[in-house]
């Protein structure tokens, strides 16, 4: 070592030799420098990164071994063969670029370290090439042992340089590296240096084609030069590097943020993705980042991109699926250049949502049949081309109503309801061939279109189908028998010809249908249509009757037979039509039902009652019918209790009269609401006993004060045993529960005798009194009013009449 150090302190000129070392550790740093920027490249611009690279390392390695050879002074003549100059620069550039191709080639610590070797190896290679290159007026004799530690100093100095800087690439690993190489080429260069001995000997000749040592002062000092240039370079294209990578990871972090898929296209060429595209793709990042936009989107797509606006794409994924996206391209600078960023959204959930839309514009949601709007659409088409005489045959149009569907929602519930709806779909739909269409058109109707039938006798085929599907499926379910259906037929062009004309015809056959027992079918007649308009309007009438105040009532009055005593009256609707006349309740009173204005007129009628009553100075009570569309309304009893404070009558005058029929519909609600009703002091009678669902446990179950038995029994009691035998249980069986009986119906004086003679306690028929208005009972109320005609009392006719006992005392 003594002998290295002697070496440069006597034998070198220390100026130079700094100069030597600067122009050396400028070049390691740029050679380390480049060497990242090497391993981080890819194929395409690799080798050209290797090139540089190795040029400067290799100027580098060259310039500091002639520099160092400049300032060195053996005292005497020198020069430098030019041949093995160029050489001993060529070596050093060829070995450098295989060595660090060697160390990038892939990772691992094997390729680090031979990669360095090599490029030690080329550094020991460029030195004694150059010295070969030193020709001197004596003999150069050299000590191996110090050429052989120069050779393992550089070559391993060299390899340690490549294996800190690729191993774990950072700053401080870079000038770690940066001096390693350094010492590598300066070890190698000096510890050689001392391995030589120069002995004088003037036999010696330099060759006349050598170079000066001044002339190769300036080509080292040219190639320093490209040196500092290639560093000065190297160190610009590594901060703009850094610059651009630190501007593509904030970016990257931006579009990582984003909901959306963003692609970062040069061109075609997709040079950044972010991580939600990933994920949508099912790609790497690392991979899309090789691929063009054609790959992702196909070449249509890919090309047809205007700035700004959005379009509809597919997007293939990396099983091959395509998955439905939208794109909109942006212009923006990335890293410097003009870029496209192509925002991908996935619209999977758009398009699914699209989809229910147009399906739920042409489908009923819950039994999945066609709805209103695709039922007209389907009946026009078929009538256009049956008009067209595209298709033979007929087309026929088939209306089909459940009857009482009511009753399940209101005994089950909806959801039984909603089950039901389904249960006939199915039954339907699975009764239909190719061509034929079931539609729902809303609430429980249903349609069916069945074009091209042989004769008009299949649509009753198709009808009598239905039925018997539904009369089946009835049988299994748990509420059995409760549901029917009733279905109106109408052919095209017997019937009609054009759209609407046919549903209506139609619907007029379903309500034949349905007056005429339900479950069953009719066919569309010419005479339906005229009774169809007639019904219609006298719903339409009914529903503003009592607005227009065409209702009034008369009363009946109910008297005890044995002694005559007036108990009160039962109140009694009328309605005075403007055009029709006098129409009868056994006309109006089931359309009111079927249609639920009787609703309406049931709260008029219990309101009018009560306010008359409160004005009688005697206390008689006032009886009123009640619907079962009213008993079954969850706010009857809430109405009632409104009426009576309102009117201000007292609750024990007020008889409700109820059939059995209605109680059986839903026999808990009608006990909870008569419980109710019963709770405000009012009394309830049972109307109508013997004509409807008559059964014993009701009268033990419902809370009544009274039962009536129904006038077709008490006609001509006196006279039909049968009859007589019928009237006397009933008499009985009130006596034994301790609930007075009225006789309804007492039209004759053997009929008044018979009830007396059975102990009946009330009775009332036209015997007792005919219904009239409540002015014609005056002396009875205690109202005294206007005078009252003789055709007033002539139309009453109670007041011309006997008093029950004053009639069975004259017999």
């Amino acid at each position: 070592m003594l002998t290295v150090y002697n070496c440069i302190v006597h034998e070198h000129d220390l100026r130079l030799v700094a100069l030597a070392a600067l122009i050396c550790g400028i070049s390691s740093f740029s050679a380390i420098n480049l060497l990242r920027h090497v391993d981080r490249s890819t194929n395409r611009n690799r080798y050209a990164w290797l090139m540089i690279a190795a040029t400067s390392t290799g100027f580098g390695i060259w310039a500091t071994h002639f520099i160092a050879m400049i300032a060195f002074s053996p005292g005497i003549p020198n020069a430098y063969n030019a041949e093995l100059s160029v050489l001993s620069l060529a070596a050093a550039v060829i070995l450098t670029a295989v060595g660090m191709w060697i160390a990038t080639l892939r990772g691992g610590i094997d390729h680090y370290l031979v990669g360095g070797a090599v490029l030690g190896s080329g550094i020991a290679t460029m030195h004694y090439t150059g010295m070969a290159a030193f020709e001197v007026q004596g003999r150069i004799v050299w000590d191996q042992l110090l050429v052989a530690v120069s050779l393992v100093a550089g070559i391993t100095l060299a390899a340690l340089s490549l294996l800190v800087v690729l191993r774990r690439p950072s700053t401080s690993g870079t000038i770690g590296a940066a001096v390693l190489l350094t010492l590598a080429i300066c070890t190698l260069h000096f510890i050689a240096m001392a391995a030589v001995s120069i002995y004088p000997d003037s036999s010696i000749e330099i060759s006349k084609y050598t170079v000066e040592p001044m002339s190769q002062a300036f080509a080292a000092a040219a190639v320093s030069l490209m040196i500092l240039v290639l560093s000065a370079a190297a160190l610009w294209i590594d901060l703009r590097f850094r610059r651009h990578k630190v501007e593509a990871e904030r970016m990257h972090g931006l579009a990582n943020a984003a909901v959306e898929g963003l692609i970062v296209c040069d061109g075609t060429r997709i040079v950044s993705a972010n991580d939600s595209i990933a994920a949508l793709t099912g790609i790497a990042a690392g991979t899309l980042n090789t691929m063009l936009l054609g790959d992702l989107f196909g070449e249509r797509a890919a090309s047809s991109m205007v700035e700004g606006q959005a379009q509809e794409a597919e997007l293939r994924s990396h099983d091959g699926t395509r998955l439905p996206v939208e794109l909109i391209a942006r212009s923006i600078d990335y890293c410097g250049k003009p870029h496209n960023v192509v925002a991908v959204r996935d619209i999977r959930e758009r398009k699914k949502a699209e989809q229910e839309i147009v399906r739920l514009a042409h489908f009923d949601p819950l039994t999945g049949l066609a709805n209103r709007r695709s039922f007209t659409g389907r009946l026009e088409a078929e009538i256009a081309a049956a008009g067209r005489g595209g298709k033979g045959g007929n087309l026929a149009l088939l209306l089909l109503d459940l009857d009482r569907f009511k009753e399940v929602n209101d005994l089950f519930g909806h959801a039984a309801g909603d089950a039901m709806l389904q249960k006939v779909a199915q039954c339907a739909s699975a009764l239909l061939r190719p061509g034929q269409m079931l539609a729902r058109l809303g609430g429980d109707e249903f349609a069916i279109i069945a074009p091209n039938l042989p004769d008009p006798q299949a649509a009753g085929r198709i009808a009598e189908a239905v039925l018997a599907a539904m009369r089946e499926e009835n049988k299994l379910s748990p509420g059995g028998g409760l549901v029917s259906a009733s279905i109106g037929i109408a052919l095209y062009p017997l019937d009609a010809d054009e759209q609407a004309a046919l549903v209506s015809h139609a619907d007029t056959a379903l309500y034949r249908a349905k007056a005429e027992g339900k479950d069953t079918y009719r066919y569309f007649e010419a005479s339906m249509g005229a009774e169809a308009r007639d019904r219609r309007v006298l719903e339409h009438d009914l529903r503003q009757a009592v607005a227009r105040n065409e209702f009034r009532l008369v009363y009946q009055p109910q008297k005890e037979i044995s002694s005559g005593r007036m108990i009160g009256f039962e109140a009694l609707i009328r309605w005075q039509h403007p055009q029709r006349g006098e129409v009868s309740p056994a006309v109006f009173i089931p359309v009111a039902e079927d249609s639920g204005a009787i609703l309406q007129i049931g709260e008029w009628v219990l309101a009018t009652a009560c306010e008359e009553a409160a004005r009688w100075k005697n206390p008689l009570t006032v009886a009123v019918n009640v619907s079962v569309v009213q008993l079954h309304n969850p706010n009857f009893s809430r109405k009632v209790h409104e009426v009576l404070l309102r009117s201000g009558l007292a609750p024990g005058r007020l008889e409700l009269e109820i059939t059995e029929t209605a109680l059986v519909k839903d026999m808990p609600r009608a006990l909870a609401t008569l419980r109710q009703v019963k709770a405000l002091g009012v009394r309830v009678a049972m109307d109508d006993f013997g004509t409807g669902y008559s059964s014993l446990s009701n009268l033990r179950a419902f809370p009544f004060d009274k039962i009536k038995i129904d006038g077709s029994f008490i006609k001509s009691v006196d006279r039909n045993g049968q009859v007589a035998a019928i009237v006397r249980a009933v008499l009985g069986l009130g006596r034994g529960l301790g609930l007075p009986v009225l006789a309804e119906g007492v039209e004759t004086l053997g009929e008044l005798r018979f009830l007396d003679a059975e102990a009946c306690e009330i009775g009332q028929g036209f015997y007792l009194g005919r219904p009239s208005p409540i002015e014609t009972f005056g002396e009875l109320t205690g109202v005294t009013g206007p005078a009252v005609n003789d055709d007033a009392r002539q139309r009453g006719g109670s007041i011309l009449m006997l008093e029950p006992a004053a009639a069975l005392r004259s017999i």
